[in-house]
């Protein structure tokens, strides 16, 4: 190669070329890429787990308060429906394997006769206090309301 050639400095096969330096100068690069967004995308999967844990939770406490609205409307007093309420939105919850810190079931028997309404509110506290590096609160509360008719033709007691 003559001597005006560019990447030839004349001291023979061990000079390196320009894009060779600048190949060799990007060496690290992907590991300090990684290095940096590591941390922020773990703090991503954790906020889509907790938003998960809320949309989860929040399609189960209805399924609950619809269930347990269902089975206060065909029990015969209103004693038998709150109890009956409280029962099946435990059960509810407990079988879609629903953890709440704290479980309250509401009933309103106030027009409890054929063909009136029972309305259930089902609130469940779910903890999100596991998913540290969020400003997330301790724990949130969903609640869900569902109103049923009580049956027509069923016989009172």
């Amino acid at each position: 190669m003559p001597l005006g050639t560019p990447g030839f400095s004349g001291s023979g096969s061990s000079a390196m070329t320009f894009p060779a330096r600048l190949r060799r100068d990007e060496t690290g690069g992907v590991v300090a890429e990684l290095v940096l967004l590591t941390p922020l995308l773990i703090l991503v999967l954790l906020f889509v787990v907790a938003l998960g844990r809320l949309a989860g939770a929040r399609i189960d406490v209805d399924g609950a308060a619809a269930q347990a609205a269902r089975a206060a409307s065909i029990a015969r007093d209103p004693t038998t429906a709150i109890a009956m309420a409280q029962q099946t939105a435990a059960a509810a919850l407990g079988s879609d394997n629903v953890t709440c810190a704290q479980l309250s079931v509401s009933t309103d028997t106030a027009q409890f006769t054929p063909g009136g309404l029972v309305a259930v509110t089902v609130t469940c506290t779910v903890s999100l206090s596991d998913l540290t590096g969020l400003r997330l609160p301790a724990s949130e509360s969903i609640s869900s309301r569902f109103v049923e008719v009580v049956d027509t033709y069923r016989s009172a007691t």
